[in-house]
């Protein structure tokens, strides 16, 4: 489970993120429920350019505001330039600029719980290095496509600057 070759890069690169508005649709889940998370993009999909003020096609899942408990909020988005005319239906959340690990996840999306599982688990704790308090995401390039399994899916981490 632990084997970087079942869905992620071994080494990730870091970067620092930029400030950006993420808007999309969003719910609660904990580690038990993480299977409605694929069921929130697929109500999100028809969404993507059509989304007030989105800013390309790259879209994110972004994992906020935790409950201390094991819960976490997901949304399923695209970035926006301004919250101006967004629709309430829509959640959305401001990144701030922040230093990441970038994972790239290889593989089906089936095999994202494993590229996880590696990185809090492993790479994490032997890395010497700590989480920040911001929201971790997922990018997924504009080519992404989960059923040809093509594109770049990468997850970024955020990490405290030492």
């Amino acid at each position: 489970m632990d084997d970087p070759k079942k869905g992620v890069v071994a080494e990730p690169r870091f970067e620092t993120g930029h400030f950006m508005l993420i808007a999309g649709l969003g719910g609660r889940f904990s580690a038990d429920t993480t299977e409605g998370i694929p069921k929130l993009w697929e109500k999100f999909v028809p969404h993507i350019g059509n989304v007030p003020g989105q800013i390309g096609e790259v879209t994110y899942g972004i994992c906020c505001n935790p409950d201390g408990k094991g819960g976490f909020e997901y949304i399923a988005g695209v970035e926006i330039s301004k919250l101006d005319d967004l629709p309430e239906l829509y959640r959305w959340i401001e990144i701030q600029p922040q230093h990441y690990a970038v994972f790239k996840h290889e593989g089906a999306l089936d095999t994202l719980p494993q590229t996880f599982q590696y990185i809090w688990k492993t790479w994490l704790p032997k890395s010497g290095r700590v989480v920040a308090d911001a929201p971790e995401f997922e990018r997924y390039s504009e080519d992404f496509n989960p059923k040809l399994n093509t594109g770049v899916l990468e997850i970024w981490v955020p990490l405290k600057t030492a």
